[in-house]
């Protein structure tokens, strides 16, 4: 069973050289760090520890436990909160009932210790009346499926033989603390306790005890759900995968479908998985049973809605809007049926999870890293529904409460606390020629907005780095790269969908990469006019063509941003390839607007001149003709340039990327068929 049991890595020579908050920390970064012991966000960790008083200088004993919106997994020191154990005491000599419960949440923050601003979380009453020094809270997929199970209190005596206890479900707060507590104490005996429907707490006198034992437990239910489960699981397939190209051409067809249809009031993204369990499960007989009786642990549904959509691999884009439809209506039943007199209004109606028969299962939200790990959660979930099912009967949460945890007030006060969402929050961008220098810094200004960002370039290594290093600063989700030459039609169209199954669609396609090719007309090759017009003039219009589709299938608009040349509008000698091609992108460009504007897919141009710093162009022969054409050095190029321009000043790719973030926001959304000179003032390349 080794292939399912989870690995004691607690490192015993590195724990010594940690105080007990480290070692709080170090155990708690180790939980977190494998999605079979608690999902990302999941779970909590604490330890009592004694502190001198800031005020008093007395020693005192001080809960540290996870705060609010923290992920133990990466979490720092300054990710947990830190409260008086006394004054905890004191305000649950204070409590009377439920209907306080929300109050004494917010009473939490007279309990603070030593002004700490992190946040207390709803799990601090979990942990503090447990009499042991360290408490661990985790949402193993193996004890959830038993905590999810119709006879899960016979199940966990069976497994567990008396050292773990068991507590029915209950809403987190200081009433199921209170139980939590006076069970621990009632029954020194036990190791722990499976919350019905939730999740399992561990404790221990030590952090490499509590550590230890939580994965004694885990291990222990993940092989008995084994050794008992029925076969096949979920009563086994009654649809045959696809192929996994064909799974692959289905979620690019629909994803850009649904994305377009749920992007209203709130952009999307969207993520993709046809994992092994995700498959059995779509596939299977149980599907369309399990899958509308929704999660079971809180956890879950917050991240994945009360339940998935589920919709075949070829339904057409009528069925489509019926489906959705459906769903919709379903979920605005729900609210009503459970909403209070003070609840909050409904949110977003549509679903998280598309599952797809054949196919896998498709994810959208708010940005791409929520959308991922909205995939975990279900695959979590699907785990939980395979273990439960697999032993026994799987059971839901109930919808009364789960429309509680969902709408909860201390929940819509924390989302109402939430940063206002970025400009380009939940949009998707192809950049070609994107690790050069305008292209890097197009991307950086567009994932600064919070736009997910797919460089195209037609060197790797190059492109690697950038991608690296956008990644380092952004976040992975964000970022992607493609290995992509912008004049062959195979290879733009693949990078496109590769686009759509990271990200769902595209809203922001930035034409970019770009050669020079300079000589007198009588000096200019056919090789050299068709390789320049090859790259300027029909890889701008592939890749135009291809995000224009995309658009068009979304149906929710987009944004194109040509970077053509001040010499696309003023003509320069020597130069009659480049100039040519350049004035052919704008033309092309303003073709395109015509035809997107009653789609709304608006294309705009920016129009450089002389960006010297970061460009690979200029890093070539270009400038040493650009140099002998002026009669002076190429280290002096930059300078000419900038007494050359009307305001003399330098053009740097941050500066074009301010016209690309321009045009590709809502800032410009009533423009189309424009260029911006983006060159310090050039009164050659006025708009006549």
């Amino acid at each position: 069973m080794t292939d399912i049991t989870l690995p004691n890595l607690w490192d015993a020579a590195h724990a010594a050289t940690l105080d007990e908050p480290g070692k709080l920390l170090y155990r708690s970064n180790l939980l977190g760090s494998d999605l079979r012991i608690t999902n990302f966000g999941g779970g909590n960790t604490s330890a009592k520890v004694a502190h001198k008083d800031p005020l008093t200088g007395a020693s005192v004993q001080v809960l540290w436990v996870k705060g609010s919106g923290g992920d133990i997994g990466s979490m720092k020191l300054d990710g947990f909160a830190t409260l008086y154990m006394e004054k905890l005491g004191q305000l649950r000599a204070q409590y009377r009932g439920l209907d306080q419960e929300d109050a004494m949440v917010e009473a939490l923050g007279h309990c603070i210790f030593n002004l700490n601003p992190r946040a207390p979380s709803i799990d601090t009453w979990l942990h503090g009346f447990v009499p042991k020094a360290h408490v661990d809270h985790v949402h193993s997929d193996a004890v959830i499926a038993i905590a999810a199970s119709a006879d899960q209190v016979r199940l966990t005596e069976e497994i567990f033989g008396g050292e773990i206890g068991y507590l029915p479900w209950q809403r987190p707060g200081i009433d199921l603390g209170i139980k939590l507590g006076d069970l621990a104490v009632a029954r020194p005996d036990l190791k722990g306790v499976v919350l019905g429907q939730h999740g399992l707490f561990t404790w221990a006198d030590t952090a490499e005890d509590c550590y230890a034992l939580t994965l004694e437990i885990i291990n222990k239910a993940a092989v008995w759900l084994a050794a008992n489960e029925k076969t096949p699981a979920f009563g086994g397939a009654v649809v045959d995968s696809l192929s996994g190209a064909d799974r692959l051409a289905v979620a690019r067809r629909l994803m850009p479908l649904i994305r377009g249809r749920i992007s209203g009031a709130e952009m999307k993204a969207g993520h993709f998985t046809d994992a092994g369990p995700v498959l059995e499960f779509v596939n299977s007989a149980q599907l369309a049973v399990l899958a509308p009786m929704g999660t079971s642990c809180p956890d879950h549904f917050l991240r994945t809605k009360i339940k998935p959509l589920v919709i075949a691999a070829d339904i057409d884009a009528a069925g489509l809007d019926a489906a959705l439809q459906g769903y919709r209506a379903d979920y605005a039943a729900y609210y009503d049926r459970c909403k209070h007199d003070n609840s909050p209004a409904m949110r977003d109606p549509n679903a998280v999870i598309y599952l797809v028969p054949g196919v896998g299962m498709i994810s959208f939200a708010k940005d791409k890293a929520t959308a991922r790990i909205s995939a975990e959660f279900y695959l979590n979930a699907i785990n939980v529904m395979r273990g439960a099912s697999g032993v026994s009967v799987y059971q839901g949460l109930p919808e009364q409460e789960a429309f509680d945890i969902e709408y909860w007030l201390l929940e819509e006060a924390k989302l109402q606390r939430m940063p206002k969402p970025k400009s380009l929050a939940g949009r998707v961008a192809f950049i070609t020629g994107g690790a050069g220098g305008i292209g890097s810094a197009s991307a950086d200004r567009l994932l600064r907005e919070g736009c997910n960002v797919v460089l195209a370039d037609i060197d790797q290594d190059s492109l690697d780095e950038v991608v690296t290093g956008f990644g380092k600063k952004y976040g992975r989700d964000m970022v992607r790269g493609v290995l992509m030459n912008v004049t062959s039609e195979d290879a733009v169209t693949q990078a496109f969908e590769a686009t759509v199954l990271a990200f769902g669609g595209v809203d922001i396609v930035v034409n970019n990469a770009g050669i020079t090719t300079a000589a007198p007309v009588e000096d200019t090759t056919l090789a050299m006019w068709n390789k320049t017009m090859d790259i300027l003039s029909t890889g701008y219009f592939l890749v135009g063509r291809e995000g224009y589709r995309i658009m068009k299938d979304q149906g929710i608009g987009g944004s194109m941003v040509f970077i053509a040349s001040k010499n696309g509008v003023a003509a320069s000698p020597g130069a009659s390839a480049y100039c040519t091609a350049k004035a052919a992108e704008i033309h092309l460009a303003r073709c395109m607007a015509l035809e997107g504007a009653p789609l709304g897919i608006r294309v705009n141009v920016v129009n450089p001149d002389a960006v010297l710093r970061g460009s690979k162009i200029w890093a070539g022969e270009w400038s040493q003709q650009r140099a002998a054409s002026n009669k002076i050095s190429v280290d002096q190029l930059e300078d000419h340039y900038r007494k050359r321009s009307l305001l003399q000043r330098s053009v740097f790719p941050e500066d074009i990327a301010e016209g690309v973030y321009f045009f590709a926001s809502d800032l410009s959304n009533k423009s189309t068929g424009n260029f911006l000179n983006v060159d310090a003032g050039n009164a050659v390349s006025f708009t006549r």
